[in-house]
Order: C-alpha cells, then sequence, then structure tokens
C-alpha cells in the first residue's frame, strides 16, 4: 500500500542517507531504450567512421570529456560558443588548444541523433558516450556510462582556471583539486593514466628543455636521449605553436599501461607526469599501474564512471540543447 505521506519518506531516506544521490537515481543505462532506441548504433557508429579517419580523435574526446566535467560538471558546457554576452568555457585559454577533432565528433552524433530521435538526447549525454565507445575503440576497458543528463545553463570562461590541473602545479594542489571534486589519490592517478594516449604542445613542456634552472636549463629528470629528441622536435615552438609531443612516446595510439612504465625511465612528458614517481603519496599507485594493466583498467574504469556522473544536472536544473553549441535560447 503507497504511503499516504511520501514526503516522510524522502525525509527518512535523508536522515539514514544524507549523501544518497538523489539525481543520480534517475541515471540508466538504458535511459534511450525506448525514447530513441537507436541511440547505442547511432554513436557506435559516429565514432567509429571518426576514429578511422583521424586516428587521434580517441585522446582528443576524451581531453574534451574532462576538460568538461571538472568545470561545473559533466553537462557539455564546453561545447558552447561565445558571444557577444558571454565569454564560454572553451574560450578560457586553457581550452584553446582543445582539438577540434573532438567537437567534430560530438557534433557528427548529435546531428545523426536529431535526424533520428529529434529533441530527446542531450549533448552532456553524447560526450559521455562517445568518449566511452572512443576508448574502447584504442584499447581501453569497458564501463557503463549511464544516461539521461541534461546539458548545463551555463558556460562562462572565468570558471575554468580554478577547477582545472596545470602543468605547473605542485603534488599538492594536484591531490587537493582533485580531492574537491571527491577523488582520491588513487583515482587520481588513474585517471591521469588518460595520458597514455594523445599528445601535449611544446609550450607545456618547454620550461623543462630550456629554462629548468641557472644551473641546469634541461630537467635532469628527463632520459637525456628524450630530452633530446624533444628539443629538436620544439626547436620552432614559440613561433608554432602548434608544435606537439605525444604524452606516450612508445604507443602513443593504444591504450595500455605504457604510461606508467614510461615514467621511472624518464619519459613522463610533463611535470605532472614526472612527479608521479616520485611523490610517496602517488608512487605506489603508478608503480602498481606499471606492473598490472588489468588493476589500471579497473581503477580508471571506476575512475571514469565516478568523473562521469560530476555535477551532473538533471530535471529543470538543464535543457536538452537543439544544438550542442548554444543554448536553446540565448543567455544574457
Amino acid at each position: 500500500m503507497d504511503s499516504p505521506f511520501p514526503f516522510l519518506s524522502l525525509l527518512l531516506l535523508l536522515l539514514l542517507f544524507p549523501s544518497f544521490p538523489l539525481s543520480e537515481s534517475k541515471l540508466s543505462v538504458d535511459y534511450y531504450k525506448t525514447s530513441c532506441p537507436d541511440f547505442q548504433d547511432i554513436i557506435r557508429d559516429t565514432v567509429t567512421d571518426k576514429q578511422i579517419t583521424s586516428p587521434t580523435t580517441a585522446a582528443a574526446t576524451l581531453r574534451l570529456f574532462f576538460h568538461d566535467c571538472m568545470v561545473d560538471g559533466c553537462d557539455a558546457s564546453i561545447l558552447i560558443s561565445s558571444n557577444s554576452f558571454n565569454k564560454a568555457e572553451r574560450d578560457a585559454e586553457v581550452n584553446l588548444n582543445l582539438p577540434g577533432d573532438a567537437f567534430d565528433v560530438v557534433t557528427r552524433a548529435k546531428t545523426a541523433l536529431e535526424l533520428s530521435c529529434p529533441k530527446i538526447v542531450s549533448c552532456a549525454d553524447v560526450v559521455a558516450q562517445v568518449t566511452r565507445d572512443l576508448i574502447i575503440m584504442v584499447g581501453g576497458p569497458f564501463y557503463p556510462v549511464r544516461l539521461g543528463r541534461k546539458d548545463g545553463l551555463i558556460s562562462m570562461a572565468s570558471h575554468v582556471e580554478k577547477s582545472l590541473p596545470r602543468v605547473n602545479m605542485t603534488m599538492d594542489e594536484m591531490i587537493d583539486l582533485f580531492k574537491l571534486n571527491g577523488f582520491n589519490v588513487r583515482e587520481m592517478v588513474a585517471l591521469m593514466g588518460s595520458h597514455t594516449i594523445g599528445f601535449s604542445h611544446c609550450k607545456e613542456f618547454a620550461d623543462r628543455l630550456y629554462n629548468f634552472s641557472n644551473s641546469n636549463p634541461t630537467d635532469p629528470g628527463y632520459n637525456p636521449t628524450y630530452a633530446s629528441a624533444l628539443k629538436t622536435l620544439c626547436a620552432n615552438y614559440t613561433k608554432d605553436t602548434t608544435m606537439s609531443a605525444f604524452n606516450d612516446v612508445l604507443t602513443p595510439g593504444k591504450f595500455d599501461n605504457m604510461y606508467y612504465q614510461n615514467l621511472p625511465r624518464g619519459l613522463g612528458l610533463l611535470r605532472t607526469d614526472s612527479m608521479l614517481v616520485k611523490d610517496p603519496r602517488t608512487k605506489p599507485f603508478a608503480e602498481l599501474y606499471a606492473k598490472d594493466q588489468a588493476v589500471f583498467f579497473m581503477d580508471f574504469s571506476h575512475a571514469m564512471e565516478k568523473l562521469s556522473i560530476l555535477d551532473i544536472k538533471t530535471g529543470r536544473k538543464g535543457e536538452v540543447r537543439n544544438r550542442c553549441d548554444q543554448f536553446n535560447s540565448i543567455k544574457t
């Protein structure tokens, strides 16, 4: 028999489980089973075509997903274009180098979905699902993607700087930033395994090559041969800002645990990469993942599931955008 006082049941639930994620309970892996039955197939076909044509798409989209979720939650706010009233997230300095392939694959998927089931699938769900499928395509682990997010109603460049990790951060700053978003040290190290694919622009690690210290211009933490190759590659980085290097020099297009194996060899590209095997808080996990890819995959999957529901919008807190690059109504 239904309770005549349903609000009392809700109150009891909140008292017993004060951190119970009510918004998360609205998500489901088969959220579009009835409203958009071809959702999975459309996403799969789109990412397959795109990744085959542009092999860097997987890494680009994974980075886009992370940059979206860490700033005001996984709500596709990173996709919004700026206008005369508002400078959006994608135009924050740290996001200016986000690869176009990531935006393109999301746009293609959303366009195909609008033709099949208009105004049903959110851009936030597209980003989450596309990211997972692309990770699998390049050899990464499967993890379930719960669906039902709404697209956010705010996208502001001013929110970005304080929310994303930067290459010049200390380990204390990195750990604190992830902790603010509910991630422990192990989960942070697992998420940094995303660097097993993709690339970074020379300006992000040039200080390690040319201006490390007064006594040693090159970071001695680099493998000398690796450092020499990077110097050759990045020689003109100030003139050509597109110059970049693979995060994982040995298997750059394969999602595996080589990233962690590279670190003690002096092949960690970014300063924050190399710190993982130096700091006693992160070193045990980096070493574990280097030895056991299965454990890395398990932990990465768990962390990605957790990331994918970070500060999601449901109900009236969001909308289903008609286009991913603009709100359904102009925001001033």
